[in-house]
Order: C-alpha cells, then structure tokens, then sequence
C-alpha cells in the first residue's frame, strides 16, 4: 500500500476530558504516533459535563459520572493557566492512568496524588469544587465543539486546523497500525466533503 503523504510536522490538536476512558485509549495512540512521527501535539480539554449541561434523559449513573467529572478537568485547566501548556499532558497522563488502567474512582484522590507526581501545588486541588476556571474551560471546550458540533463526545483531534470526533479505538494501535490509522485520518482531513464513517462498538476499552 504506497505510503500517503503526510505535511512536515503536521499539527495534531487533542481535546480530552480526563474522565473519558475512549478518550485515553485515542490519546494512548496518539502517544505512539509521536513516537515515529515528526507530529506537533497540543492537548486541549474539553469536557463532557460541559456538554451534558441541561440534558434531562440521562440515566442517573451518568448524570453522577457528569457531576464527579467537573473536578478533574478543572484542575488541568488551573494548572494550565497558571503554569503553562507544558504541565497539561503530563497531568493528563497522571490522572488517566489511575483512573483508566488503574480502574480507580477516587477522584479526590487521584487528583491529590496525580499533582504530587507532576510536581504541582496540591492548593489547585480547590479549584476543582469551584467554578473559578469555567470561563477557560467553557472556552477551550467551545474551540473542540466550533471544528466538530455538538453532537460529539470526546476525544476530538484536529490535523492542521481540521478535526473530528474520534478515532474511536481499542485496544489503542501500536506501531505500524498505529502510523496507518494515522495516515487515514490525514487523508480524511484532505477531502472537504467528508463528514462520517462509524459503526456499532461490540467491545470496550482495553487498557
């Protein structure tokens, strides 16, 4: 299969919410692609609670997952603003691989231990119960929202400027499937006119 051509140093923007374990599974992809490909990641958040806001036919389980899901989120935003985009994949990465993987739901905790391992002042941990950072969440949300509508969830992934829903994988790609997955969206991104391919899930996140 010839190789597709692929722009030197394509950017690649990541929306996240850390809550979202296919969202993890994409990013862990994402990690790989980094890995053989000269790519410009930026990770961004978005945020499921956000986009669930005001919906009233939600099984009570989820609307609990929407309400722990504000803590989060809102501690990678504080931690952004206050100490630059580099501190938030690491966090990401803390957070999500003790809830994902780890199989955890301590969500307190896990954002208690996850800033200690990232070196970050264990004080933005209040913010999390607050809405002190809802207008940059709100905003950078709205960016992921503006490429894709809101008939999404997350991840979103943009390649240079164009973005859509997904991919949505398990178990995450790894070597060449991974670079072939990545190859394809590439191409999708280079057709004006394409909007949607998708199918039933017959399996979950396998971390």
């Amino acid at each position: 299969m010839p190789e597709i051509a692929v722009p030197l140093t394509p950017v690649v923007d990541f929306w996240f919410d850390p809550a979202c374990p296919w969202a993890w599974m994409t990013s862990r992809w994402m990690d790989e692609v980094a890995r053989h490909r000269d790519v410009d990641v930026r990770w961004h958040v978005m945020s499921l609670s956000v986009l669930n806001e005001g919906r009233d036919d939600l099984p009570q389980r989820y609307v609990d997952l929407m309400t722990d899901g504000w803590a989060a989120v809102r501690v990678v935003v504080a931690a952004q603003r206050d100490h630059g985009d580099g501190v938030v994949k690491p966090l990401y990465d803390a957070l999500g691989s003790r809830r994902h993987p780890g199989g955890r739901s301590d969500t307190a905790a896990i954002i208690e231990e996850s800033l200690a391992e990232v070196g970050l002042p264990a004080s933005l941990a209040q913010v999390g119960g607050t809405d002190e950072v809802d207008d940059l969440l709100r905003a950078s949300h709205a960016e992921a929202i503006a490429l894709v509508g809101d008939d999404v969830g997350t991840p979103v992934v943009a390649i240079d400027g164009v973005g859509y829903f997904g991919p949505v994988v398990t178990p995450a790609p790894t070597g060449e499937a991974a670079l072939q997955l990545f190859d394809g969206l590439v191409a999708m991104t280079r057709v004006p006119g394409f909007y949607e391919l998708k199918r039933s899930r017959t399996d979950g996140p396998r971390f």
